[in-house]
């Protein structure tokens, strides 16, 4: 019995899966992981700071800015745990 050939993969879906398996075999860079959690540390200090030297510190003339500015920190360190595998 003869045998059906085998379908042709789109293009479009054979570039998607050759990325994708490509991106899951490459390993993180060692300085990605110190970065990201200091990142949240750093951030939760500023914040810190800021509340127990009753608002004198980080940065005194800005006032509240300074908790915008800790969490700022803080969230670009949680943001990157999305690519951290």
């Amino acid at each position: 019995m003869p045998e059906s050939k085998p379908r042709r993969k789109n293009t479009t879906q054979a570039r998607a899966e050759r990325q994708s398996a490509h991106a899951i075999d490459k390993p993180m860079p060692g300085w990605y992981k110190p970065v990201m959690f200091g990142l949240m540390l750093i951030g939760l200090l500023w914040i810190i700071v800021y509340y127990i030297s009753q608002t004198l510190f980080p940065i005194p003339n800005i006032g509240g800015w300074n908790i915008v500015i800790g969490f700022g920190i803080a969230m670009v360190g949680f943001f990157m745990t999305t690519g951290w595998k």
